[in-house]
């Protein structure tokens, strides 16, 4: 299916708070991969955003949890409906549920159309949580009905789309029941060309008729997606064609029901309203890709270090001789973090300048702690750690700089 769409800029109004702009953007372009074997599931280590929806009949969602977009711009495909943060449209049902309406409305609300003719709800985290890596997944009855499109999907932090990646988790439009759809966009394959695959009903029974579980496993490098358990895609650096991978930086999670769009048309004749997408929970969990400790070993050989084993914020981290002590004993839990110490490996006063020291600190969830490696590269915010100076001397210290492919940029992790 090839569609050709426009993403434009848009303001997310949360309370008083205006945040980035983001999207939702179809599966323009499902590209099929080859039979894939099941990958061995990693280990889940700790669970980081839980919402069961527990409450009474008509309670708002937690707002610590989740806020609101708000309006009736068309959010860039020419959506008919105005999001609003009323609990006619997003309420708890008293049974353990979020219930996201999509209703037809006769007037109230000004679209980019004129009156509005439908209302729903678009929630969001941008402003309470995200997180790199870990498993995402939630337990959804979704709608259907011709021109109603559900979505449980995910953006990069920063409003800078789709630089700072999208990742959808599930899509559905009514006039495909037995279908779901898995998305990837970022620069170079975005719009049009989102890089996705599509989950049929394997029984043939529509996704509406009944709850399912929609998941992603994210880790450095990979993405794969589930329904129910069962792996239908897997993504990663090699199917994009050589365009940029940016999938190493925190996304936060947004749910909605959109009604009308380019890509699911629009209501007609056959389309029933109200429409309600049940949700059961949302879960996030950190993963284990670690394989536990073990060392970081670098230019001639010397191990990443922390200097004096020393456990202090702010303490920096060195080139030293391998000696299996504590401070050259690393993790990757899984959120994007590398640890040693208890603490996690920062980018000072979360600079990213040409460099900017390289230490240890508090972990607390920022950018200037999520680290990607692939290539014997480790990366944060598009800087490589690098061994100041070129040197191999004990002690030399770290920072991070503009990625070259050196020697003092190679690292081994075991």
């Amino acid at each position: 299916m090839k569609l050709q769409r426009s993403r434009i800029a848009a303001l997310f109004a949360t309370g008083a708070a205006l945040v980035g702009a983001a999207l939702l953007q179809a599966p323009a372009q499902a590209l099929p991969q080859a039979p894939q074997a099941p990958q061995a599931e990693q280990a889940v280590l700790a669970t980081t955003f839980e919402d069961n929806f527990d409450g009474p009949a008509g309670q708002a969602p937690d707002s610590n949890k989740w806020r609101y977009d708000i309006g009736g711009s068309g959010w860039g495909n020419a959506e008919r409906q105005y999001y609003t943060n009323s609990t006619r449209n997003s309420a708890k049902d008293g049974a353990g549920n979020l219930v996201i309406t999509a209703r037809k409305e006769s007037g109230g609300f000004q679209c980019h159309y004129g009156t509005c003719e439908y209302t729903s709800a678009r929630l969001l985290t941008a402003q309470t949580f995200s997180q790199t890596y870990g498993r995402f997944e939630a337990r959804i009855k979704i709608p259907g009905t011709q021109g109603v499109w559900p979505a449980f999907w995910m953006m990069g932090q920063g409003g800078n789309w789709p630089n700072n990646g999208e990742i959808d988790i599930l899509e559905n439009i009514g006039r495909e029941p037995t279908t779901v759809h898995g998305t990837i966009h970022g620069p170079g394959y975005s719009g049009a060309e989102g890089i996705g695959a599509a989950y049929q009903s394997p029984n043939g029974v529509p996704f509406r008729n009944d709850f399912h579980t929609y998941r992603v496993d994210w880790s450095p490098n990979v993405i794969t997606w589930y329904v129910d358990g069962v792996q239908y895609q897997r993504r990663t650096p090699a199917d994009l064609g050589g365009d940029q991978w940016v999938f190493d930086r925190p996304h936060f999670m947004i749910m909605n029901v959109a009604v009308g769009g380019y890509w699911p048309g629009y209501p007609d004749g056959t389309t029933v309203m109200p429409q309600q997408m049940l949700v059961d929970y949302v879960r996030v969990s950190t993963l284990d890709s670690s394989g536990g400790n073990g060392q970081i070993t670098g230019l001639a050989g010397k191990c990443l270090d922390v200097a004096g084993a020393n456990s202090a914020d702010g303490t920096t981290v060195q080139l030293y001789d391998c000696n299996g002590t504590a401070a050259q004993s690393w993790s990757r839990p899984g959120d994007g973090t590398i640890r040693a110490l208890g603490k996690c490996l920062d980018v000072a006063n979360a600079g990213t300048a040409d460099g900017t020291r390289v230490q240890i600190a508090t972990c607390n969830g920022n950018t200037a702690q999520q680290w990607s490696y692939a290539n014997n590269d480790i990366v944060n915010r598009g800087k490589c750690l690098d061994v100041t100076g070129n040197n191999s001397a004990n002690a030399t210290p770290t920072q991070i700089w503009t990625c070259g492919g050196g020697a003092n940029q190679k690292w081994t992790i075991t």
